[in-house]
């Protein structure tokens, strides 16, 4: 069977791409250690619908990388800022997230449990991509709904006003139309008493 090159080099990994980590200066030395600092641009779709990284926005990194028996075991740190819509009252919410890396890229030329394969993160010659790690840890840890702040009072329900932004805001108690009729005879009744009043 004979594969074609341009599918095989789809999946070859751009070692100058943001995300993805030259380890040979490690060299498959078992204890040596490499740190790296960088800061790079957000891939897109980092995060949920209603809070995400932007897309192009630094993601600040601080790794050390360490060779193993197994790979290559990466720890470290990454930091960016997040944009998004409070889901109570549809404000903006920018705030900022620092999540900690920890995973281990297996050498590709070593043998892994086909039941395994898909969990394992493996390096393509000696390249390793960062930006699956980064991805799933920075999506763990945000908050399902986000709110702006913890107490968001939301909005109105019956005018979808901003509560945070007019905190006496209210209604009027909504009459039954049931009621409607007895209503008015209470106002009768009150126009007759202050009438006999001023007499």
């Amino acid at each position: 069977m004979c594969l074609d090159p341009e599918v095989i080099s789809l999946s070859k990994l751009d070692p100058r791409a943001p995300l993805v980590l030259d380890t040979r200066e490690l060299g498959r030395r078992p204890g040596s250690m490499h740190e790296v600092s960088r800061s790079v641009p957000s891939p897109a779709d980092l995060g949920i619908e209603v809070l995400h990284v932007p897309e192009g926005s630094p993601v600040d990194l601080d790794l050390r990388l360490e060779a193993v028996m197994e790979g290559v075991l990466v720890t470290g740190t990454a930091r960016a800022g997040l944009e998004g819509e409070c889901v109570r009252c549809l404000g903006p919410i920018e705030e900022d997230i620092e999540v900690e890396l920890q995973d281990l890229y297996v050498y590709d030329d070593r043998d892994t449990d086909p039941d395994e394969d898909d969990e394992v993160r493996k390096l393509q010659d000696d390249l390793l991509d960062l930006e699956p790690l980064v991805r799933d840890a920075v999506v763990l840890a945000l908050p399902f709904q986000p709110w702006c702040r913890p107490d968001c009072p939301g909005l109105c329900v019956e005018c979808g006003a901003r509560l945070a932004d007019d905190p006496d805001h209210g209604h009027e108690e909504p009459v039954d139309p049931r009621w409607a009729a007895l209503t008015g005879l209470t106002e009768l009744e009150q126009d007759e008493t202050t009438q006999t009043n001023d007499r």
